[in-house]
């Protein structure tokens, strides 16, 4: 299993890009090799991705979800991965965005993917395109989704 981590400084402020990043179905727009991503409920996904050229289904359920914190998931069929986005107001207009995965490639193309560092490449440009998707939009998120997703075994009031 290999951990990936990498971060980008967004001109936007914290709500507007924690916003932008619970719009699962507005990832293919910015991430290379994801197809599509149907939100099936509140903690559950369908991915439709490209791999080498291979189209690959899982599906993964949305672990802990704060306001302007943070969402972290895990693969529940599929290629074995979780992981956890966080962002963090550094002002009123810029936020970074940090993501850490957690990795277990399968198969020969995706095992030398990783060796070779393509997969911290394909997250970090992933992320560069996430600042560049927002920013043009001046700032401005496609939708929202401001529900709390509670770790398990914890319960937060609201």
């Amino acid at each position: 299993m290999s951990t990936i981590t990498k971060s980008v400084d967004v001109e936007a402020d914290v709500s507007t890009v924690y916003n932008q990043w619970t719009q699962f179905a507005d990832f293919p727009r910015f991430m290379e090799g994801v197809d599509r991503i149907e939100q099936v409920d509140n903690t559950h996904t369908h991915w439709t991705i490209s791999v080498a050229g291979v189209t690959k289904q899982f599906d993964a359920t949305i672990t802990e979800q704060n306001r302007d914190e943070r969402v972290a998931w895990k693969s529940d069929s599929g290629p074995t991965h979780a992981g956890v986005v966080t962002v963090h107001r550094l002002d009123d207009s810029h936020t970074r965005v940090t993501v850490q995965m957690d990795i277990d490639p399968e198969g020969f193309v995706e095992k030398a993917a990783d060796k070779l560092g393509i997969l911290d490449h394909r997250v970090q440009g992933d992320l560069d395109r996430f600042k560049k998707f927002i920013e043009v939009r001046d700032g401005h998120e496609t939708g929202a989704w401001r529900g709390d997703v509670d770790r398990p075994g914890q319960h937060t009031a609201n």
